[in-house]
């Protein structure tokens, strides 16, 4: 009795450890759960985080589109920057535009409400009363956990969309933003990596986008194709950027997409 009772407390130990090895890697490799602070030691070593591409130095444009306006960025990781220390484009572009960034980003999270803490969820969180532009990130996490894609709705009502797909979660949160802040919205994409269901998800955007009159900042097919040594200095992985990777490949594109869409729209002229 007394060697069973041995044998399963060392198993049990063992899945203790083994457990607890997940998650250190898991915060090392990905900036998830208590051990996140691993991953930026691992993050501030990568070449293209170096202090010469932190917001810091970047310069301002001559550009006074929207200098001064404020510019909502709801997402995930992406839009956060987990891979570039907390620096990501929207703060490039606060720098370069001059205007007041509102970053809602947290690592991991979906379009979908069918995970916790969500998008749609999040929105509530957002403190601004008035915006200039609402720029929201087409999630990748979405695609890498399946979400279900959904239809378009013929409503155009919050409570008529399902969000638990991602077609209706966001209809509901260009509907949201449309509604509070009465303001241009705009879907950004990732460049092109290897995903069918992003890619799915990148053409559901444009049915969309057709419905709303939104804006789409496509990454996807803008951005060509980078070479090994590029990659080595721009990406931290095969989705998220480092601080290089945002400045001189993300930002240069959103920036200019921003600026004509803003020239575009009527409303941003009238607030």
């Amino acid at each position: 009795m007394k060697k069973r009772t041995k044998v399963i407390l060392i198993i049990l130990a063992a899945v203790v450890v083994l457990q607890a090895a997940w998650i250190a890697f898991c915060g090392w490799k990905w900036g998830w759960g208590p051990f996140h602070k691993l991953s930026e030691y691992r993050y501030r070593n990568m070449p293209g985080n170096a202090d010469q591409y932190a917001v810091s130095q970047v310069q301002p444009s001559d550009d006074e589109t929207l200098k001064g306006k404020t510019v909502i960025f709801l997402g995930s990781s992406v839009t956060y920057g987990a891979a570039s220390l907390g620096e990501s484009f929207a703060d490039d572009l606060g720098a370069r535009l001059q205007c007041n960034v509102v970053k809602e980003a947290v690592s991991g999270t979906t379009l979908s409400t069918t995970s916790p803490n969500s998008y749609v969820k999040r929105l509530d969180k957002i403190k601004a009363q008035s915006a200039d532009l609402f720029v929201c990130q087409l999630s990748t996490n979405d695609a890498s956990q399946k979400k279900p894609l959904g239809k378009i709705s013929d409503s155009e009502r919050m409570e008529d969309f399902d969000t638990d797909t991602v077609a209706g979660a966001m209809e509901y949160i260009i509907a949201y933003a449309k509604d509070k802040w009465n303001c241009p919205v705009a879907f950004y994409t990732n460049p092109k990596y290897d995903s069918t269901e992003y890619a799915a998800m990148v053409e559901l955007l444009y049915q969309i986008r057709d419905k709303w009159g939104i804006s789409v900042i496509d990454l996807w097919t803008e951005l060509p194709e980078i070479t090994e040594e590029e990659r080595a200095l721009y990406m931290a992985d095969a989705i998220h950027p480092t601080r290089a990777g945002y400045l001189e490949r993300w930002t240069p594109v959103m920036e200019k997409d921003i600026i004509e869409m803003m020239e575009l729209t009527p409303e941003s002229s009238e607030k």
